[in-house]
């Protein structure tokens, strides 16, 4: 599902909260090292996300937030924020050539390179969650 989140909304954030639950504690955040992602850079991504990107002339960039429940990425826009919501059980991972990783969820995709270390691990943590949160639903 993707949201322009520019403006605070308290039923959209609701509805956000009851999707992919309330963000990590700060002791739950400590304990996993962190929850949100490096700096990613966009290579390609689907045509609703890319008519979006084709706005202004900046670098294509998102981050990825984990919650309990699934992730958020986040980008930008002109000076709007839009947030792709996706819980886990939406959520495909690829793993491309040696520095790219593509997330897929409904008819949305994004490919983002992953360069460095940091992102690798990043998108590890990612699986260990979502594997985490399907044991929970069996």
């Amino acid at each position: 599902m993707l949201q322009n989140v520019s403006y605070n909304d308290k039923k959209q954030q609701d509805e956000i909260d009851d999707l992919l639950g309330k963000p990590f504690t700060l002791l739950e955040r400590l304990k996993l090292g962190g929850v949100g992602s490096p700096k990613l850079y966009v290579t390609a991504s689907s045509k609703e996300i890319d008519s979006l990107f084709l706005l202004d002339n900046n670098d294509n960039t998102c981050n990825i937030e984990l919650r309990p429940k699934g992730v958020i990425l986040r980008f930008r826009s002109l000076l709007e924020t839009y947030a792709l919501i996706i819980p886990y059980y939406k959520l495909t991972l690829f793993k491309g050539t040696s520095d790219a990783y593509s997330v897929h969820a409904d008819h949305h995709k994004v490919s983002m390179s992953a360069q460095s270390a940091p992102v690798r691990l990043f998108f590890k943590k990612i699986q260990q969650q979502k594997a985490k949160n399907s044991e929970n639903y069996l």
